[in-house]
């Protein structure tokens, strides 16, 4: 999984050999022809609508991989694990990382390809919290 790089059809067609659902029944739930079903998986990007209903078919979030890439690579000016001031009163927005994103840091960790504090610089995420996720492994 190239959470960098996502290529949503191939994520789907992981999913459905995973859970064996022939292609009579997804074309019939997305109301698409066979030959355009077939087409998606070959797709880097779909609709949201569609996705929306590749989530419900299969019963899982594909886009939680978008959400991870914006975790990873949003621009340095995200609010994410920074205070700010509204209306006087102090807010802590907190990142929710998904099981992905964790993965995906810590087998660049266990690969060796970045060091810890090459993951903290790079992706901002908190010493304390990379170093929890460390300890799990």
């Amino acid at each position: 999984m190239n959470i960098k790089n996502i290529h949503i059809g191939s994520l789907i067609r992981s999913k459905v050999e995973e859970h064996q659902i022939s292609i009579e029944r997804i074309s019939r739930f997305l109301e698409l022809a066979e030959e355009d079903v077939e087409k998606l998986y070959h797709a880097k990007s779909i609709d949201t609508d569609i996705l929306l209903k590749w989530c419900k078919l299969l019963k899982f979030d594909f886009f939680r991989f978008y959400t991870g890439h914006l975790i990873l690579y949003s621009p340095q000016s995200r609010i994410d694990n920074a205070f700010r001031q509204k209306e006087n009163t102090l807010v802590f927005r907190k990142s929710i990382y998904t099981q992905e994103v964790k993965d995906f840091i810590l087998d660049k960790i266990k690969a060796g390809t970045m060091t810890a504090n090459d993951v903290v610089e790079r992706y901002k995420i908190p010493k304390t919290t990379l170093y929890k996720w460390m300890k799990k492994i």
